[in-house]
C-alpha cells in the first residue's frame, strides 16, 4: 500500500461527501502509519461519528467553526462562543491535534495546554487559505516534525505569510496563492 511508504497523508480538499468517502477515509486511516492531516471533506467525512476519528496513526484535524459543529453535533454560535473548549474536548476525545481555524487560531494537542496564534488577518478568511494551511502542516510533519509542532509551526507561519500579503497586497486583494508567494522570503528571514 501506498501509505506504508508515505510520510504524511493529506486527506480532504477537494474530496467531496457521502459514506464512500467516508469508508475510503477510514479505510487510510486504518492503514496509515505516517502523520494523518485531515481538512474539509475529510473532516466532513466524520460529522456525528467522531469516535472513528481514533486511530493508531498520528492525526492532525484542521476545522474550521462550521466543520467542528458538524462533527460535534452543535451549531456554530455554540463552537464560536466555546472555541477553546471544543477545540481541547475533540483533542481528548480524538487523541488527535487539533488546528480550530478562525480568528486567533487554536491549537490543541492531547495532554498539552491548547495554543492561540495570533498571527494573521481577515483577509485570509477566504477559499484556498485552509488548503494553503493544511499543505504547510502536512510539508512539516512530512519532514518529521511531531504532529503538535508541525501543527503549530503551520498555523503560526501561514499567519506571518498572511500579515507579509496583506501588507505588500492589502486584506482585500491577497490571494490564498499570494500566501505562498510570501513563504520564500519568510522561510530566509527566519533561517
Amino acid at each position: 500500500r501506498e501509505t506504508e511508504r508515505s510520510d504524511a497523508l493529506l486527506i480532504g480538499c477537494g474530496l467531496g461527501g457521502g459514506d464512500e468517502i467516508r469508508d475510503v477515509v477510514s479505510d487510510l486511516l486504518a492503514h496509515a502509519r505516517c502523520p494523518v492531516i485531515l481538512d474539509a471533506d475529510g473532516i466532513n467525512a466524520f460529522a456525528g461519528h467522531i469516535d472513528r476519528l481514533k486511530t493508531a496513526c498520528p492525526l492532525i484535524l484542521t476545522p474550521h467553526p462550521g466543520e467542528m459543529a458538524r462533527l460535534m453535533n452543535t451549531s456554530v454560535a455554540e463552537v464560536q462562543k466555546n472555541r477553546m473548549e471544543y477545540a481541547r474536548r475533540l483533542s481528548g476525545e480524538t487523541g488527535a491535534v487539533i488546528v480550530l481555524k478562525g480568528h486567533h487560531t487554536i491549537v490543541a494537542a492531547p495532554g498539552q495546554e491548547p495554543l492561540v496564534n495570533v498571527t494573521g488577518n481577515p483577509g485570509m478568511a477566504t477559499g484556498g487559505s485552509g488548503d494553503v494551511l493544511a499543505g504547510m502542516i502536512a510539508s512539516f510533519a512530512a519532514q518529521g516534525m511531531s504532529p503538535d509542532r508541525a501543527a503549530m509551526c503551520g498555523v503560526y507561519l501561514h499567519g506571518r505569510a498572511g500579515d507579509a500579503a496583506a501588507a505588500r497586497l492589502s486584506q482585500h486583494a491577497m490571494l490564498p496563492t499570494d500566501l505562498i508567494r510570501e513563504l520564500g522570503e519568510l522561510f530566509s528571514n527566519l533561517e
